[in-house]
């Protein structure tokens, strides 16, 4: 299961993707160097012919020639691939080298006569769903000494087996295609080059998968997908009654690519398209191929609609007034795909992805289903159990509310259930759900089109929140069938081979060897975490000019500098930065909001901010311009969408710049040559300012203030032009221990801002709080001198001897989560650390998943974890503080009985418990889920405690586990202000002791004395 894997998982998952030699989730078998045992492939400019039977599967075969190819595209050498008939071995050459012989259990009649005549033991594969076996066997055909014999216990068994052996070659399934959209340096060359190849006695085997049907979705396919297909697979005109491009020359390079992904299932492009009718051969070819076919949540029956019904239905899509026409029309659709291997989505819902009516009723959907089964009766035949024929019915949206009001379908029938398309599971099946004959799965997003906003422009999902979410599917044996709403697929290769490669085996996919060094690796390892967890603390579409706070925590500049660290990362190693980082968008959203700023404090450094975010708006044009062309315009089309300018859930209809504001840099401001902006404050000095106190004018001079535990260990001071006048300045202070990083300078139109860093020699300050004034001096030609006084005060504290834990620092304390003082187990389960999730470090969450054997525990009883901490304030002064957990924005997948939950205690105080996710309509989510500042618009949920009967000093914070599946990101402890937006937070727990900030990830780590 899942949990013997432990969270090691994420690093591993990252090296995964870069130019592997082992496929994911597979025992190695082939190596480099010959040994005395090994079977040679390729050795010595030679390689070993390929046997096929005539009467195995046409997708085997195809497969085969696949196999062949691949041999040739890294040795240089190409395999001769021969029909073998089982009844004569006159195929065979009179002294063959050593052949590979391939094919599939009980279909291949060469495969049967090795079998049967060499006594060969598959007794590990027979009878077992895509298993498969490989082993050198001796005198396996008359004439032959030896053959590596590859078996399959079904047509995708063999199939996967070829891919398998392919990928640990060094052919990466993505070889059509850009590896990845980071590093666009992998495009087109991603097989790693051997001589020779070889492989162990024993092969390569492996056992029915974890998830039985392994899929993704291609959806909301417009823009990039379809007019890049549109360019590449058709003359320029699409199909007859749709226009769709997506013929079978595209489909048929998607087919082969999932197999070699291990996928095997597939709801196709659906919003302009009717796979069936755009291409006569698109069914067959799926077959042939091996994918099993489905089709969405949305359309019953092995039908496209809305967009079939809307050319061939009859009448109007309701089951009301037009129940006949319709099942005549699922009808034709079951006739259509009996043929082939398909899966077929029961129920109803409204036209275009919407709910029904609302006068539907339960009744009604039953009597759909009713009907639904009939047809398939009919069309089968009543000799055909209609258990066998596989079904699923999906509990998107309303239709689980349907099923929490008492709904149900036969048992046969697989329920797959839904996420809340942002990646967090609505609903695992509960104990008494888990025994259904058809089982459970799930159907995840990483692309959206809906509220509330679209999300489909690049990857801004974590790997790590796939695995989080999907470790509780395996564990609650939801693993029938899993599909992943890819989207146009181009941005989220990464994302959907794990997706496939963990439900192809769950316990072990994660055992794979690499092609690079370790400090290369740990580099490849960074990049990619980062580059996720930059783009999904809050979706790029989501984010405007003041996201990020732009004068607390130093925050919009921090995440500025980690765009630009990765960009000089990736460009190291690969040369290369594709557009699917985009730092250029990023740095034009925050660059414009730094313009509004500056231009509100008459600083005329506004305007090169303001011309810069021109620049970069081009910028990200000529970046998408520049991946349209690369490779011969070989991926033109696929960075079509829009993405900058979002004025409600929907995409724009074109990029808009954000709105910036200039400064006349011809006049000098009222209030002289020089503007003074401190940290922390929207307000500058001199003269009036809205933000410099709240009457606005007359008001004292600017202050800041600093604490020996405050982690930046210092604050800043901007000097700024206010004019055209050039001008130099000096800094002094009339104390001796503030340190000033410049105390000179010169500011013009050119240069028109200089930081001067305020820190103090703590060595010469008492305990408490000293003050001394920082002055700011002025001096231009023809001007009168000027000068702004800056108040400073430093607070110097201290704890005692041996204390070790969070020291409270500028007014809050701040731990990430993975960062605790003590991790208590009880019954087996303990809290275990989720590498690179969530928004700044990581999570920790209860392991095993299910929990206390899917139990929960009472507040207080269940495994904890401890935070030391020291604190010099509370709120008030009145004894209390706040505790604010941030954690993951999960919902009660566990049923409505069973909410989510932790408890919060300080010291020996009573646990509190909190149950932070209030109950919905059935099928609907919390109010606070929704909305631009909601839960998973931030990424995140603030869970408060407040605590009383507190003194300064030390504490100890525990949290423990009520229920299992909630990730816990970061800690804050202090005295939260109730104005503070819902986001104010990142994923740590924290307490707030007076001076927490507004901002969207919170303050940062306090300093922790080991």
């Amino acid at each position: 299961m899942a949990s013997d894997m432990g969270p090691k998982w994420f690093f591993i998952v990252l090296f995964s993707f870069f130019a592997g030699v082992r496929a994911i989730g597979q025992t190695t078998c082939v190596t480099f160097q010959p040994s005395s045992s090994t079977f040679p492939v390729v050795s010595k400019g030679q390689a070993a012919p390929i046997f096929i039977s005539a009467d195995d599967w046409p997708g085997v075969q195809r497969a085969a020639v696949d196999f062949a190819n691949d041999i040739r595209s890294v040795t240089n050498v190409k395999p001769v691939l021969s029909n073998v008939s089982a009844a004569t071995t006159s195929g065979t050459p009179a002294k063959p080298s050593l052949p590979i012989i391939v094919g599939t259990l009980g279909k291949s009649s060469l495969i049967n006569k090795i079998v049967n005549e060499t006594g060969l033991d598959v007794s590990g594969v027979q009878g077992k769903w895509e298993a498969f076996m490989a082993t050198t066997v001796k005198n396996p055909l008359p004439g032959v000494a030896s053959a590596y014999v590859i078996i399959g216990a079904d047509k995708r068994g063999t199939i996967f087996a070829l891919y398998d052996h392919s990928e640990q070659f060094g052919v990466s399934p993505w070889y059509w295609s850009v590896l990845f959209t980071i590093l666009v340096r992998f495009a087109d060359v991603p097989t790693t080059k051997h001589a020779e190849l070889f492989v162990s006695p024993a092969g390569c085997s492996h056992g029915s998968p974890t998830v039985k049907y392994r899929g993704i979705f291609l959806n909301d396919e417009q823009p990039a997908l379809q007019n890049w297909a549109m360019e590449k697979f058709t003359n320029g005109t699409g199909a007859a009654l749709t226009g769709s491009p997506f013929n079978h020359f595209f489909y048929t390079k998607l087919f082969e690519l999932m197999l070699r992904i291990k996928a095997n299932y597939l709801w196709p492009a659906m919003w302009s398209s009717a796979f069936a009718l755009d291409d006569s051969q698109n069914q067959l070819l799926a077959d042939l191929y091996g994918i099993v076919m489905g089709t969405s949540h949305q359309e019953p029956m092995m039908r496209s609609t809305p967009v079939e019904f809307s050319l061939v239905g009859k009448g109007t899509w309701d089951y009301t007034t037009n129940a006949d026409n319709i099942k005549e029309y699922w009808l034709e659709g079951a006739e259509r795909a009996k043929p082939y291997e398909s899966v077929y989505a029961l129920g109803m819902r409204g036209f275009g992805d919407l709910p029904l009516s609302e006068t539907t009723n339960i009744g009604l959907l039953q009597q759909v289903i009713s009907d639904q089964t009939d047809i398939l009766k009919q069309v089968y035949g009543n000799d055909t159990d209609v258990s066998t024929i596989p079904q699923i019915w999906t509990l998107y949206q309303e239709v689980e509310g349907y099923y929490d009001d008492g709904m149900r379908v036969p048992d046969y029938v697989t329920l797959l259930w839904a996420d809340d398309t942002w990646g967090n599971v609505r609903r695992y099946p509960v104990e008494n759900e888990r025994n259904r004959t058809g089982g459970a799965g799930v159907y995840y997003h990483v692309d959206l089109v809906g509220p509330p906003r679209d999300y489909k422009w690049i990857t801004s999902t974590q790997i790590s929140k796939v695995f989080e979410q999907m470790s509780i599917a395996v564990e609650r044996d939801a693993t029938r069938l899993w599909v992943l709403n890819v989207g146009d697929l181009k941005p989220y290769e990464r994302e959907t081979e794990f997706f496939i490669n963990y439900g192809w085996n769950a316990s072990s996919w994660a055992q794979r060897d690499f092609d690079l060094s370790a400090d290369v690796s740990k580099t490849v390892v960074d990049i990619v975490a980062n580059l996720t967890r930059l783009n999904a603390r809050r979706k790029p579409e989501m984010l405007n000019s003041t996201t990020y706070s732009l004068i607390n925590y130093r925050e919009a500049e921090g995440v500025l500098a980690k765009w630009n660290q990765l960009e000089q990362a990736s460009t190291k190693i690969y040369n290369s930065l594709s557009s699917a980082m985009k730092p250029a968008f990023f740095q034009l959203l925050i660059s414009a909001g730094l313009n509004n700023l500056r231009a509100s404090q008459a600083r005329i450094s506004a305007n090169d901010l303001g011309n810069q975010v021109s620049q970069l708006f081009d910028e990200d044009f000529d970046l998408e311009t520049q991946y349209h062309t690369m490779l011969d315009g070989k991926w033109d089309h696929m960075m079509d969408q829009t993405h900058v300018g979002y004025y409600y859930w929907q995409q724009p209809m074109a990029n808009t710049m954000p709105m910036v504001t200039r400064v006349q840099s011809k006049k000098q401001a009222l209030a002289g040559v020089m503007r003074i902006a401190p940290e922390g404050t929207l307000g500058a000095w001199p003269g009036d300012n809205p933000n410099q106190c709240s009457q606005g004018y007359n008001c004292p001079p600017p202050s800041l203030s600093l604490d020996n535990f405050a982690p930046f260990g210092n604050r800043f001071v901007d000097v700024g032009a206010g004019g055209p006048v050039p001008f130099t300045f000096t800094a002094s202070s009339n104390a001796s221990w503030v340190k000033l990083s410049v105390t000179h300078g010169s500011i013009s139109p050119t240069a028109p801002e200089q930081r001067v860093f305020v820190s103090a020699d703590w060595n010469q300050l008492p305990a408490g709080v000293s003050n001394a004034v920082i002055t700011f001096t002025a001096t231009a030609s023809k001007q009168p001198s000027l000068a702004v006084p800056v108040m400073f005060s430093a607070t110097k504290s201290s704890v005692p001897s041996g204390f070790k834990g969070a020291v409270e620092g500028a007014g809050v304390i701040s731990i990430e989560a993975a960062h605790a003082s003590r991790n208590n187990s009880v019954a087996g389960v303990t809290w275990k650390e989720l590498p690179g999730f969530g928004r700044t470090l990581s999570g920790v969450t209860p392991w095993p998943r299910s929990g206390n054997n899917g139990a929960n525990f009472t507040a207080g009883t269940g495994p904890s974890l401890e935070y030391d901490f020291y604190n010099f304030n509370t709120i008030g002064g009145k004894g209390q503080i706040k505790v604010t957990a941030l954690v993951s924005p999960s919902l009660n997948a566990n049923g409505v009985d069973r909410p989510l939950a932790i408890a919060v205690q300080v010291d020996n105080q009573a646990p509190a418990p909190n149950y932070f996710i209030p109950p919905s309509i059935p099928g609907g989510v919390p109010t606070a889920w929704g909305g631009d500042d909601g839960w998973v618009a931030n990424s995140i949920i603030s869970v408060v405690t407040n605590v009383s009967g507190i003194s300064p000093g030390a504490h100890t914070l525990k949290i423990f586990m009520i229920e299992p599946a909630v990730v816990i990101q970061k800690i804050v402890i202090g005295k939260s202000p109730f104005s503070l937006p819902s986001h104010f937070l990142t994923t740590l727990a924290a307490l707030d002791t007076g001076g927490l900030q507004p901002s969207y990830l919170g303050p940062p780590e306090s300093v922790i004395i080991h």
